[in-house]
């Protein structure tokens, strides 16, 4: 073989050997980055969006604490289930799962939602699919129309969704933007719902009325223990029947901000409502705060023993037996924004402590 062919093969073999340490070390750089971004992209508290199923999951150190779900059988955009630091769910299941031993009443109960009894006439809070067909032009729906953001953190995490309140012929009331902010450690979670609700179309009148604004329905072992039948009607006077049930383990009490307890707390104001109870060897807490800047705080509080827990700034005339009146209205044009903090923990929550994050929410 000839001096200029052994050059030439020698050259080749040193391009291609340079190019492949070239190659080698590309990759572990990209495997590096790539590495490098994964572990940045990996926070405590994570969203996980699935449009197919109609949810975004929330999940805090790998464990799920809530999703908010749009499903076509329930008549607003909820968060279900909630779920304690310790993996106990207490929200109730009925409608939309299976269940055993839990009360079958108010099938508008679902989760935790936001919206309210009388809107320009209409009934947003007691609609469902049990609604008789010929009867529904007298109700409401708000429609989940789209998911505006989703941001992972260490400290929070934040979903901003936007939605409409409907009449039944589809004619817009309110556009709703609604941001929530996730925060938990290992033993209490926190929700964050800051509503912002417009009126783009014509004046909107929210009439006082009991059936409002932010509710959850809390599975049974959180709810009161039941001593006798009762029947309870909705503003349009549709009675509902709540039987005594067996109250093994159920131990829920109602406490609020000014040591009131009970089926007492139902109707007063004051600036939070802790639900305790417990579960097995769980000790947990299920709070709601108002906020010093919502129109009628402080509000009052929708509290029943058989496992409604709502906040009702907007239902003064019926709280009040008619010694006061809201009425609250937007003008065309027009917003007004609601600010209420959840708290779920997996420990008895005392007054000192609830008082203080009351007076650093209302601070923010």
């Amino acid at each position: 073989m000839n001096t200029p062919t052994l050059l030439l093969k020698s050259g080749l073999y040193s391009v291609m050997a340079l190019l492949f340490m070239v190659s080698c070390k590309q990759a572990k750089s990209n495997k590096t980055t790539d590495s490098d971004l994964q572990t940045k992209a990996e926070k405590r508290i994570k969203l996980v969006r699935n449009d197919q199923e109609k949810k975004v999951d929330v999940f805090i150190d790998g464990n799920l604490f809530t999703s908010y779900i749009y499903p076509t059988n329930i008549k607003k955009p909820v968060l279900y289930p909630l779920i304690t630091p310790k993996g106990t769910k207490i929200t109730r299941k009925y409608p939309l799962e299976p269940s055993v031993g839990e009360r079958v009443d108010h099938p508008h109960h679902v989760g935790v939602w936001f919206n309210y009894g009388d809107v320009n006439g209409l009934d947003f809070w007691n609609n469902s699919d049990s609604i008789k067909v010929e009867k529904r032009g007298s109700y409401g729906t708000i429609l989940h129309k789209e998911i505006l953001g989703t941001e992972d953190g260490n400290e929070e995490a934040s979903l901003k969704v936007a939605m409409d309140w409907v009449s039944n012929e589809g004619k817009v009331l309110l556009k709703e933007n609604t941001t929530f902010i996730f925060r938990g450690d290992h033993d209490e979670y926190s929700i964050d719902r800051i509503t912002n609700l417009s009126a783009p179309n014509e004046k909107v009148i929210f009439k006082d009325n009991k059936e409002g604004v932010l509710g959850i329905r809390v599975t049974r072992e959180l709810e009161h223990p039941s001593d006798k039948p009762d029947i309870f009607t909705d503003s349009n006077g549709i009675p509902t029947g709540v039987p005594v049930l067996n109250n093994e383990g159920v131990n829920g009490n109602y406490i609020n901000s000014e040591n009131i307890e009970g089926n007492d707390c139902w109707g007063k104001r004051s600036n939070w409502v802790n639900l305790r109870s417990n579960i097995g060897d769980e000790k947990i807490s299920l709070a709601i705060l108002d906020h010093t800047s919502n129109a009628g705080y402080p509000t009052y509080w929708h509290t029943r023993g058989y496992g409604l827990f709502a906040a009702n700034p907007l239902g003064q005339e019926v709280f009040s037996d008619g010694k006061e009146a809201l009425n609250l209205s937007l003008d065309q044009g027009e917003d007004i924004t609601f600010k209420h903090r959840i708290i779920v923990a997996s420990k008895n929550l005392e007054k000192t402590q609830l008082d203080s994050e009351f007076d650093k929410f209302s601070n923010q």
